[in-house]
């Protein structure tokens, strides 16, 4: 990777830009080569200043050779989207805009050229039905590189989508920059991003309606397995007004309002704003708010077995002036809970609230790392250990809230995927319970602990990890998070704020690594011998049957001489 600090022309058929820009900049890239394909181009992660505008901030994609030509799309601070933009030639150029704040901003963008239609793009797909399964391609083989599959899936009228990836291993990296599996609120990439996935995580996901898009995207570096995918359907709980619903994710909170709901209202869909009065929607077919977790105004609070985002849309009524006074307001909530359980309620008061609430799951993942470094993530399965090796585990919490704080409470071993009664203790309450178990003070939205590797590999050909981990408000000083370890007698009073588990493995040790190798060689030892052995014994009854032969033959001539020798002496007697 890596490009010119502002700007350069790019010829090669792929390459990946790691971008950073501060305040003032004003940079264009022009992609251009002589070959009849196109361009895919993949912003897979961007930074922004924050609270910054389309107007003074963005990234704007052209078709063509220079910024001449027809613009293509637009990426700003606010895009609810991973975007991947195609060009209709081969060249295409990109500008990068940022404004006066200090900011440090960071991008990271590839491009490929690829040939639409080919077999190559053949990936992907519609599927229809109450429920239906899906992997991806090559599964369980690696797949391929720099594809774009995208699967379309719709589901019976009045039904929302649960998507369950039961297999998922995808190539690891902090943002999810290289490889990567997003999920869209909807019929396209246009929707909503419930979120991005990847590493190896067991992610689920739940729609707001009966569509749901999913996108699987890959570049030239390492490739994995990939997925396998199920998904079901369930009814839409009621009362549902048609094209308005709330949706949570561990990273975003979306309200979708329909303009016949407003106008039953008397409301003008122009007059909609939330507690960030620069926070506007977007306007389609429906009345759009699409945003990050944390921002917007949104008030966060722990409720103790549980935190709750709230956000307000205040409206003004038809023909009147927008004014300060919320006397009509629609009130927006999610809750992260333990279910994913979507609830939707409507209740009308004298002053005219109306109330939205949602469930919602954050997005939690666990990966062994190389050191106590955690830069480099182990990217392969088993991961192959020797006894009493110190290995490193880190758990992130995948969110915008940078006000969250993940603890790991209880870490069980087990020689069983699905971790029966046969369990080893390595955290428990959050108190170490193996003596080699050091756990690493609170890093941003990680969780990380060392241990060394135990007992369980003498006795069992493979061991796996399971973390219950919690997520607290990082404010509250009276958070699970902040009680630390808690014994047997203390436990009842420290209830947790939000709780999942997340599994890794299989651990295995080298030398049943070693040993297999050996056992592979001994078997072509032996097979070479067995093979010369065979040679040796063919060569011996060769050999025998030769001097057989030749032995017979002399017999005969022998015989035969004898025959003439007494003709010629009874000749002799005659005369």
């Amino acid at each position: 990777t890596g490009a010119p600090r502002c700007g350069a022309s790019l010829h090669e058929p792929n390459k990946a830009l790691r971008i950073e820009l501060n305040a003032n900049a004003n940079c264009t890239w022009q992609i251009q080569r002589n070959a009849n394909q196109t361009i895919r181009l993949v912003f897979s992660h961007f930074k922004f200043a924050p609270s910054s505008s389309c107007e003074t901030e963005s990234i704007r994609v052209f078709d063509g050779p220079s910024t001449a030509s027809p613009l293509l799309g637009q990426v700003c601070d606010d895009t609810d989207a991973v975007p991947v933009l195609e060009s209709s030639s081969d060249s295409l150029t990109f500008l990068i805009t940022t404004n006066s704040v200090p900011f440090t901003r960071n991008f990271f963008v590839y491009y490929y050229f690829f040939s639409p239609g080919s077999r190559a793009e053949n990936c992907g797909g519609e599927l229809t039905g109450p429920n239906g399964t899906f992997s991806s391609p090559n599964y369980p083989a690696p797949y391929p590189q720099f594809r774009y599959c995208v699967w379309h899936i719709q589901a019976p009228k009045n039904s929302k989508i649960n998507l369950e990836f039961r297999d998922f291993f995808l190539e690891l990296d902090r943002n999810c920059q290289l490889d990567f599996t997003a999920v869209y609120d909807g019929a396209s990439t246009a929707s909503g991003l419930l979120g991005k996935v990847c590493g190896r995580a067991q992610p689920t996901f739940e729609s707001s309606s009966n569509v749901l898009t999913v996108v699987l995207s890959t570049d030239d570096s390492n490739s994995y397995r990939g997925f396998s995918a199920q998904y079901s359907t369930a009814p839409l709980p009621g009362p549902v007004e048609p094209n308005t619903s709330l949706t949570c994710s561990s990273d975003s909170m979306r309200i979708v309002l329909s303009k016949s709901y407003l106008a039953s209202l008397g409301f003008r869909e122009a007059h909609l704003q939330l507690n960030d009065p620069s926070c506007r929607p977007v306007v389609t077919d429906s009345v759009i708010f699409s945003f990050p977790l944390a921002s917007c105004g949104t008030i966060k609070k722990d409720e103790g077995h549980s935190i709750t985002y709230t956000n307000t849309i205040s409206l003004a009524p038809a023909g009147s002036a927008i004014t300060h006074q919320r006397n009509t307001e629609i009130t927006a909530r999610c809750t992260m809970s333990n279910n994913e359980t979507l609830e939707l309620i409507y209740t009308t008061t004298n002053n005219a609230i109306q109330k939205l609430a949602a469930g919602g799951r954050y997005n939690v993942s666990m990966a062994f790392y190389e050191s106590d470094l955690f830069s480099k993530p182990i990217q392969y399965s088993p991961y192959y250990v020797d006894l009493n090796q110190t290995l490193f585990a880190e758990v992130t919490l995948h969110s915008t809230d940078p006000n969250l704080q993940v603890f790991i409470d209880t870490c069980t071993a087990s020689p069983q995927p699905g971790f029966g009664s046969l369990t080893y203790d390595l955290i428990r309450s959050g108190c170490n319970k193996d003596d080699t178990v050091v756990t690493y003070p609170a890093f941003e939205n990680h969780g990380r602990f060392k241990f060394r590797a135990f007992r369980f590999l003498r006795s069992f050909p493979s061991v796996y990890l399971q973390c219950d981990i919690v997520i607290c408000d990082s404010n509250s000083s009276n958070s699970r998070c902040a009680r630390g370890c808690i014994s047997r007698q203390k436990r009842a009073i420290s209830p947790y704020t939000w709780k999942t588990n997340t599994v890794v493995g299989p651990i295995r040790l080298k030398r049943d690594l070693r040993a297999a190798e050996h056992s592979e060689s001994l078997t072509e030892v032996e097979a070479e011998k067995t093979s010369n052995l065979q040679q040796y014994n063919f060569y011996t009854l060769a050999f025998v049957v030769l001097i057989s032969n030749i032995l017979i033959v002399v017999a005969v001539i022998l015989k035969h001489h004898k025959h003439q020798v007494g003709y010629s002496y009874q000749n002799v007697q005659s005369s």
